[in-house]
């Protein structure tokens, strides 16, 4: 299915330029985005195209944009007073192309879209689960790390399914949405989901994520299967290359989670109790004829990085440090 246009209009030429091209890179953007600095030449492309969305600045809003058959229009806002634009939600200009996305496709699901399906040709998404039975393994600095090593040649989808992830207080940000907000959206079977996705949806540097769920209780009541019809659906509207599970005990029906992994590492300790409580994971997993989780199973022993307080580029410091190291050894030893 081809994607609709989402044109972005603005008088200043590299920020309108910048914009397009930083969320075509993101193949998971359910839009083909066009970029237009000037009236005229928008107005020359509608003739020939159908144009779902326009993300237009004040100071080129005209009566003439007002007159063209466009789905939703969404005026790109510099703080000022928009008179006679009251009509048009806004977006403010000068925040991350990220939070710009995010609030476009809030307004935009609001007004019952039709429904969009990535039409992708044997494209195959590979789900990577991190799970230990075995606590303090460093197994979330080893997920962050493998996802953006991964994220510099690869579509990667991050999502943390911890009780207590801590990411706002982690990177010093407040999200206005979560994956708890995803699977109430999921659960109701909208036509809007993969719109909703992306208005959720925050990068680490080329690495994309879902915000933790606030409280556990949010997604505590999340069945397995659930949860396997909720990646699915993103599988089915994105085109990730890589998702990464970071899996904890609070995911319902874990094992079936686990199963349908293609790979699955496993972080560990050596201390006598560590090895205890490993070893019982195994024996359950056996008792309940789940061979092909181990046989997926890779276990690691990620290394201890000390990182500063205080700085919010937290992954970058994993990445150029023990821990990346680490990992594209890893990388490098599966091929």
């Amino acid at each position: 299915m081809k994607k609709s246009i989402f044109a972005v209009c603005d008088l200043e030429s590299s920020y309108a330029c910048n914009l397009m091209d930083y969320l075509n890179e993101k193949r998971t953007t359910p839009f083909e985005v066009q970029a237009f600095t000037n009236v005229e030449s928008l107005q020359e492309f509608a003739k020939s195209h159908e144009i779902e969305i326009l993300l237009i600045s004040t100071r080129a809003m005209c009566n003439e944009i007002r007159e063209l058959p466009i789905n939703r229009t969404i005026i790109l806002s510099e703080g000022e007073t928009l008179q006679d634009l009251e009509e048009y939600p806004f977006v403010y200009k000068y925040q991350s192309s990220d939070q710009i996305l995010s609030e476009v496709l809030e307004y935009y699901a609001e007004v019952n879209p039709k429904p969009y399906i990535f039409n992708g040709v044997n494209h195959k998404t590979k789900l990577y689960g991190v799970y230990s039975p075995v606590g303090r393994t460093r197994k979330t600095s080893f997920a962050l790390a493998l996802g953006e090593i991964l994220a510099e040649t690869k579509q990667v989808l991050y999502i943390n399914f911890e009780e207590f992830a801590g990411f706002e207080e982690l990177f010093g940000t407040k999200y206005r949405a979560d994956i708890s907000d995803l699977i109430y959206f999921s659960r109701q079977k909208e036509d809007g989901f993969i719109f909703r996705l992306n208005s959720v949806i925050q990068t680490f540097h080329e690495l994309q994520y879902i915000p933790p769920a606030l409280s556990p209780a949010d997604i505590r009541d999340v069945s397995g299967e659930e949860w396997i019809n909720f990646l699915q659906q993103i599988m089915t509207y994105c085109e990730y290359d890589v998702i990464i599970l970071d899996l904890s005990e609070q995911v319902d029906e874990l094992f079936q989670v686990l199963k349908r992994c293609d790979k699955i590492y496993t972080p560990v300790r050596e201390d006598l109790v560590s090895s205890a409580k490993l070893s019982q994971y195994e024996k359950l997993l056996q008792m309940l004829d789940l061979q092909e989780v181990l046989d997926k199973t890779v276990k690691i022993k990620p290394p201890v990085q000390t990182v500063q307080s205080g700085s919010n580029d937290f992954t970058q410091q994993l990445v150029w440090g023990e821990m990346g190291n680490y990992v594209r050894r890893l990388l490098w030893e599966e091929g």
